[in-house]
């Protein structure tokens, strides 16, 4: 599933290049303020593999025609290291590097983006993360805390009208900081790096 969405938002980044500029000129004063939106990786709920019941809401704030800023709410549950690359690393998804059950993380984020030419623009998140550790059997094993980063380069499309927009990006995420897992987690975690490459494809509506 997750290289299904990967093949979409390289093809809608090709095609997203044919439309006209999008960048928020500054001199531009009807253009819409805020927005809500999203991302695509709401499709890996679908995932029979490791489905991470994931949920985001984005808020966001135009300060200007090329500086945007927005508070994210984010959850997701995960029963392999994060490390684990879904996309070029086959041992995602092997019982060897399974968890002992599962983490549930909730927090909330805030991003800078930052437009440098037509929809062009680079981005950086920063997540506090709560975390609590499940065993295979659902229980509480124990709680943790991460902060989750991600720096983004990618492209803005607007659509019908600039009513919506698109954002096909890639990124670097991981984790510059979280506390001690508990036993067994720990040792998977380990064996694997804490940054990894993250295709996106966030969507939102202009209001």
């Amino acid at each position: 599933m997750q290289k299904k969405i990967l093949f979409v938002g390289i093809v809608i980044l090709i095609t997203g290049t044919l439309q006209l500029n999008a960048q928020y000129y500054e001199t531009d004063s009807t253009h819409k303020r805020w927005l809500i939106g999203s991302t695509m990786f709401l499709l890996g709920n679908f995932d029979k593999v490791n489905p991470p019941g994931f949920a985001q809401v984005n808020l966001g704030y135009r300060i200007t025609g090329k500086d945007v800023i927005s508070i994210e709410l984010i959850t997701w549950k995960h029963a392999w290291p994060l490390g684990i690359n879904p996309f070029y690393n086959e041992a995602y998804g092997t019982p060897e590097e399974k968890f002992p059950g599962y983490i549930r993380e909730h927090g909330f984020g805030f991003a800078y983006q930052r437009y440098f030419w037509k929809g062009l623009y680079a981005a950086v998140h920063v997540a506090p993360m709560w975390q609590t550790y499940k065993s295979e059997s659902d229980e509480k094993v124990g709680n943790g805390f991460i902060i989750f980063n991600t720096y983004r380069v990618g492209y803005h499309v607007k659509l019908f009208k600039d009513r919506f927009f698109i954002e096909p990006s890639l990124g670097v995420a991981g984790r510059p900081y979280f506390t001690e897992m508990p036993d067994g987690f720990k040792e998977k975690d380990d064996k694997w790096p804490k940054w990894t490459l993250e295709p996106g494809l966030h969507f939102g509506f202009n209001f």
